[in-house]
């Protein structure tokens, strides 16, 4: 596959989305700009979480926009308290959810806590919030999801395959479970880790194995 063929699918996997270094700014006020009509938000960490939400519900038949759910990247896990300060009062009048990775669990609990939203205590109480916890993030959870054998199989559709067998003969990545490689290797360029977040998601749909953490998420603001 040369160059050409594979920016073509880099660019069609990204359809409908900013990339690069400010690409969660301008997804942020893009949501920010939908807010003020929304009947639900769903909080996550960052864009990939986004797009995997998005590309989950789209693959469900359900449109978010028509529903009035908006996908809100906060850009990071401690940007969580701050941002449920920010909504005020408007979080009584909106259905809340969210999803976190499982190292950020804690920081989502206190800041729940901290914004009179409830008391959770426990993952299950956080679930019962409508915030679901991925482990041991959305990577792991798609990687997972696909299988092994089904990652490198997308690697090899996108022409990447040849870039990823390069990371394993690393010294630091030679000789690891493949699963830890290719977390490694989609976690190496943020446009990469956007463009699988999009193409895991469709891969482990049609398996229907889409993660539990995005399925949950989905399911309570249905």
């Amino acid at each position: 596959m040369d160059l050409a063929q594979r920016r073509e699918l880099a660019r069609r996997a990204l359809d409908g989305y900013d990339s690069g270094p400010d690409a969660t700014t301008r997804a942020l006020a893009d949501a920010h700009a939908k807010i003020g009509d929304a009947a639900a938000l769903i909080l996550v960490e960052g864009l990939s979480d986004q797009i995997a939400l998005e590309t989950a519900a789209a693959g469900r038949g359900r449109d978010l926009e028509a529903e009035r759910v908006v996908v809100v990247p906060i850009g990071g896990a401690h940007a969580i308290g701050r941002y449920l300060t920010e909504l005020g009062p408007l979080t009584a009048r909106v259905r809340l959810a969210g999803l976190c990775d499982v190292r950020e669990e804690e920081i989502f609990r206190r800041a729940l806590v901290a914004a009179g939203i409830g008391a959770p205590t426990s993952r299950a109480d956080l679930a019962g919030l409508g915030f679901h916890v991925c482990v041991d993030d959305l990577e792991g959870e798609l990687i997972r999801a696909v299988g092994a054998a089904g990652v490198e199989a997308l690697f090899d559709s996108q022409g990447d395959l040849g870039s990823f067998q390069t990371l394993q003969g690393q010294p630091a990545w030679r000789g690891q479970e493949p699963e830890r490689q290719m977390w490694r290797f989609l976690r190496a360029g943020s446009r990469r880790n956007l463009r699988y977040a999009r193409l895991l998601t469709e891969a482990a749909m049609s398996r229907d194995a889409l993660p539990r953490p995005l399925a949950a998420v989905l399911d309570g603001i249905a």
